[in-house]
């Protein structure tokens, strides 16, 4: 009878969990600590010299395309657009920025750069 009962409860935090699983790899769920999806929309305060793209993997949700915009966009003249299903993000930038500081704020923010196209 008590094999009943475990089980039972198994089963039943499984059906609870499924819905959010399926939100968090689809990108729509609260991973990480998330939630709020507060959007910053940063401008170049110069003309734009030139664009890179990052290939980041890591990223599951809005929370985490937020952290790497917010990372990137700390950077004097950058400005930074996350596509999450491509798992890329685009970097404009007003002045050259080293590859090498790119990467590092993004992966501070938790994130591992796959490669920096130019």
């Amino acid at each position: 009878m008590g094999d009943i009962v475990i089980i039972g409860v198994i089963v039943l935090l499984v059906l609870l969990a499924v819905p959010s699983s399926i939100k968090h790899f689809k990108g729509q769920g609260g991973c990480c600590g998330g939630g709020s999806t507060v959007k910053e929309h940063k401008k170049l305060d110069a003309p734009k010299l030139g664009e890179k793209e990052i290939r980041i993997e890591g990223m599951h949700c809005d929370h985490c395309k937020t952290s790497v915009e917010r990372a990137v966009n700390k950077i004097d003249g950058a400005v930074c657009k996350v596509n999450l299903k491509k798992k890329v993000a685009k970097v404009s930038y007003s002045k050259e920025i080293p590859d090498e500081v790119l990467r590092q704020a993004v992966e501070e923010a938790g994130f591992q750069v796959v490669e920096i196209v130019s």
